[in-house]
């Protein structure tokens, strides 16, 4: 009996020691709102005002200088990840972020993690199903000042991943220069409310909340 006891004991002892070190790296971050996006507003759906429309400025965000990164985890670790192929503006209104849009594309296929097995899953069926769904889009339909634990802004607006379109709700911070524009923002989405529901190995499972972590820079041409 002592010897059953003790064989269990060093079986366990692995598993023991991966829930020990399984925090959740998403747990300090804000968790961005999700809803059903809205339909597009029509012009004449469009609320006329008096004052006139602010002059916009579209600045190119630079993917030599922006990362789009991500991380995610599971019962006996983490991974993080980025990806290293997108395209999109921040759009100012009047030189102020607020008013404002940022638009991005990103190709879903150039997914890089730290192991090369795990970027060829993230691209299969139980993931992204990147030969299916090849490209993530966002743009924003409000970018207001203020935002949560300190963050300069909130940004909403419409997230289509996995062939879901959903609007999301989060801070960020964006600061605007005579050198252009940057924006920062970590938060958290349910993998799953975009279809990803893939749950990982029985005794390995992944978390359902993925943390984003965005830095974006887009110069003004001199």
């Amino acid at each position: 009996m002592i010897k059953t006891h003790a064989r269990f004991a060093v079986l366990a002892l692995p598993v023991l020691v991966a829930l020990a070190g399984c925090e959740d790296p998403t747990k300090d971050m804000p968790k961005a709102t999700v809803s059903t996006a809205a339909p597009a507003k029509t012009g004449a759906a469009t609320a006329k005002t008096d004052a006139p429309p602010a002059a916009t400025e579209a600045l190119a965000i630079d993917p030599a200088t922006s990362t789009i990164g991500f991380v995610g985890s599971k019962v006996t670790g983490k991974h993080e990840g980025k990806f290293e192929k997108f395209s999109g503006t921040i759009t100012l209104a009047g030189g102020k972020a607020e008013g404002g849009k940022l638009a991005v594309e990103i190709d879903l296929g150039s997914v890089k993690t730290d192991q090369e097995h795990l970027d060829g899953h993230l691209k299969s069926k139980d993931f992204f199903e990147v030969d299916k769904f090849p490209k993530a889009t966002f743009t924003s339909t409000e970018i207001k000042a203020g935002g949560e634990k300190g963050a300069t802004h909130t940004v909403t607006g419409d997230l289509d991943l996995h062939g879901v379109k959903k609007s999301i709700s989060f801070p960020a911070t964006i600061a605007v220069t005579a050198d252009g524009a940057t924006g920062t923002a970590e938060f958290s989405i349910n993998r799953k409310d975009f279809g990803l529901v893939y749950p990982g190995k029985p005794d390995d499972l992944i978390r359902d909340d993925v943390g984003l972590k965005l830095s974006v820079k887009a110069a003004r041409k001199k």
